[in-house]
C-alpha cells in the first residue's frame, strides 16, 4: 500500500463521515427531545403492559439507540417485566444501526424492511419465550428508583446531550469507515465479501457473534458492512438482533441470577442465528 493511498482513503472516509454530520446531530436532537417529554411516560407503558409486552417491547426497542434495552434490563432485574418482555426489547433494537442508514439516501427503502424484519422477529420470539418462562418473584424496586437509576428524570435538557452523542458516534463513524474503506481498496468488495463468507449460511453465525459486543461500535461496523454490500441483508439482521447495545451490561450488572443472565444471552444469540439463516436460506 502506498502512501498516497493511504491519504487518499483518510481523505475520502473523512468527507463521508462529515457529510453524515447534519443528519447524526438532528436525528440525536430527536431522539434526546423524545426522552426528555416522553421517555418516563414511554418506559412506564412498558412496566405496565403486561400480556401484551412482548408486542409493545418490539414496537419500542426498534426506536434508535440502547435506552429501551437498557431499561428494560432494569426493569427485568426488578421483577417488573418477564424475560419474553426482555427479549423482544434486545431482539428489536438496532443501537445506531437505523441512524447511520438514515444518513445514507438511497438506503432508505432498506430502514422500514429492517425494522419491520426485526420487529417481527421480536414479537415471534417474545412470545415463544414468554409461553415457557416461570414468573419471576416481586419486584425488588419500585418503578421510581428504576426511573432514576436509567436517567430517564433528568433535566439536562436535549442540545448538550445531542452535541455529546453526535460527536462521539461521528469519532467511531470515521474510524470505522476508514477500516472498511481500506479493506475494500486493498481487498476489493467481491474479495471481502468472500472472506466474510459471502452467500454463506455461516455468514449469519459470524455476524451475530459480532453483534453481541456491548458497544455500538459492533452496530456502526454491521451496518456500514450491510451498506459496503460485504455483508448479506441476513447477516446484518442477525448481528442487529444480537446488538442490544449496553442493555446486556446492565443486565449483568443488576440482575445477581447468572444463570439467568446467560440463559437470556444464549437465547438472544440462538434466536439471531436461527432468524439470519432463515432470511438467507429464503433469500428477503
Amino acid at each position: 500500500m502506498t502512501f498516497q493511498l493511504f491519504c487518499d482513503v483518510c481523505l475520502d472516509s473523512l468527507i463521508d463521515s462529515v457529510k453524515l454530520l447534519p443528519f447524526l446531530f438532528l436525528a440525536f436532537l430527536f431522539m434526546e427531545a423524545l426522552e426528555h417529554h416522553a421517555g418516563s411516560k414511554i418506559n412506564k407503558a412498558l412496566a405496565s403492559s403486561g400480556g401484551a409486552g412482548p408486542l409493545i417491547g418490539a414496537l419500542l426497542g426498534c426506536v434508535p439507540q440502547c435506552g429501551f434495552s437498557v431499561f428494560s434490563a432494569n426493569l427485568y432485574s426488578g421483577g417488573v417485566i418477564g424475560a419474553g418482555t426482555l427479549l423482544a426489547v434486545f431482539l428489536s433494537t438496532s443501537d445506531e444501526a437505523i441512524i447511520i442508514m438514515l444518513s445514507n439516501p438511497d438506503k432508505k427503502p432498506e430502514i422500514l424492511k429492517l425494522i419491520a424484519v426485526k420487529v417481527l422477529i421480536a414479537v415471534i420470539f417474545g412470545y415463544i419465550i414468554t409461553l415457557f418462562e416461570k414468573i419471576k418473584p416481586a419486584p425488588k424496586k419500585h418503578m421510581e428508583d428504576l426511573c432514576k437509576e436509567c436517567g430517564c428524570e433528568e433535566e439536562d435538557g436535549i442540545l448538550k446531550p445531542a452535541i455529546h452523542h453526535t460527536l462521539k458516534i461521528f469519532a467511531f463513524v470515521t474510524v470505522i469507515i476508514f477500516i472498511v474503506n481500506l479493506c475494500v481498496e486493498l481487498l476489493g468488495t467481491q474479495r471481502l465479501s468472500s472472506i466474510l463468507l459471502s452467500n454463506s449460511i455461516f455468514q449469519p453465525v459470524i455476524a451475530a457473534v459480532l453483534g453481541l459486543v456491548p458497544s455500538c461500535a459492533s452496530s456502526i461496523i454491521l451496518t456500514q458492512l450491510y451498506l459496503e454490500g460485504a455483508i448479506s441483508f441476513a447477516s446484518v439482521i442477525a448481528g442487529l438482533c444480537t446488538g442490544a447495545g449496553a442493555g446486556l451490561i446492565v443486565l449483568f450488572r443488576e440482575n445477581r441470577n447468572l444463570r439467568e443472565n446467560l440463559f437470556i444471552t444464549f437465547t438472544l444469540y440462538i434466536t439471531a442465528v436461527i432468524s439470519g439463516v432463515v432470511i438467507q436460506l429464503i433469500g428477503i
